[in-house]
């Protein structure tokens, strides 16, 4: 199949490279404020993936190609629609998003904000524990396969499945895309728990209740409660609070160590998409009439300049609760 990645971050580097492995005719689309020369030169993004080669089969290009079979869009959340405004596909093109964000300004999902701008065409999200340093490192992983075009599902599932990705696929795109945005947040509480050294109990306490807001939220907006216990909810919340590659406990760790949001943000070349998705998700559950405590307390910390500590203290002091509400 001919697919094109549009990102040349950690990420659409590391899909590129499976899906050129797999034997597909891929190219990466990339800014030319990315250099692309650099990366056409060298086969390496020292920024994003150190040490890792990419392969001589992929072509890295400045021009999309609007007749692939497949379109990876593996560009941040705040940018989607900006970049599919200014980039047209065929309507048979099956868009796979892999940014894991919701919409400021509108607070849609991403294959919503995809349907806003290109009209009816196949969407699949494709998400689960999976961080870009370790699949490019050919690391075993799961990940899901989401989207209400069974077809274009089982299309996906083929072209990136290997011996080390293995892919299932769902229906409930969804759960599975906000599975993939709201852990981010609780992977910002994480790690401020961890730079902290608040021990094991607390972060087991906010993983398990940070999985509880998300369930909620999500079943309010229409998703399967199941889908939370699987790889797009509890799989990759897991992951992303506990892994050294998180970018979003990094940010939490640095908050910790007494670094304002601007400069947790800017100590890393590398998105932390669960800053804005914060944003996002605290609309989206004062909308909804959902309580998520962790969330409201992240908020604060981001957007108000409350103290972590003093964040922590709130939500340890709650009234007392039963564990199903």
């Amino acid at each position: 199949m001919k697919i094109q990645v549009m990102g040349s971050g950690s990420w659409g580097l590391a899909l590129a490279r499976l899906v050129a492995l797999n034997g597909h005719e891929v190219s990466v689309w990339c800014r030319h404020e990315d250099n692309p020369d650099a990366l056409r030169e060298t086969r390496e993004s020292p920024d994003f993936l150190p040490g890792v080669k990419i392969p001589d089969s992929i072509e890295i290009v400045t021009e999309t190609d609007p007749s692939v079979d497949m379109v990876v869009l593996a560009v941040p959340s705040h940018v989607m629609r900006s970049v599919l405004e200014n980039h047209t596909f065929s309507p048979e093109t099956i868009r796979i998003n892999v940014a894991k964000g919701i919409e400021n300004e509108t607070l849609l999902r991403m294959d919503e904000v995809i349907h806003a701008v290109h009209g009816d065409c196949p969407v699949v999200v494709l998400s689960g524990p999976s961080h870009a340093e370790e699949v490019a490192r050919e690391l075993p992983a799961s990940v899901c396969a989401a989207g209400v075009d069974e077809a274009a599902n089982n299309a996906v599932q083929h072209a990136f499945q290997s011996s080390y990705f293995r892919v299932y696929t769902t229906s409930d795109i969804v759960g599975v895309e906000l599975g993939g945005s709201l852990k981010n947040i609780v992977a910002i509480a994480a790690g401020v728990c961890d730079g902290y050294g608040l021990g094991d109990n607390a972060i087991s306490a906010l993983v398990t209740r940070g999985l509880a807001e998300i369930s909620r939220l999500g079943v309010a907006m229409g998703a399967e409660q199941l889908t939370f216990a699987g790889l797009s909810g509890m799989g990759d919340l897991i992951t992303t609070c506990l892994s050294k590659h998180s970018r979003n406990r990094a940010v939490g760790q640095r908050l910790a160590q007494g670094m304002t949001v601007e400069e947790a943000l800017s100590a890393s070349p590398m998105i932390a998409e669960g800053v804005r998705t914060t944003q996002s998700a605290h609309a989206l559950a004062a909308q909804m009439g959902v309580d998520m405590p962790i969330t409201h307390q992240v908020y604060r910390v981001l957007f108000e300049g409350v103290n972590p500590k003093e964040a922590i203290t709130a939500l340890m002091t709650r009234e007392a609760k039963s564990e199903q509400e």
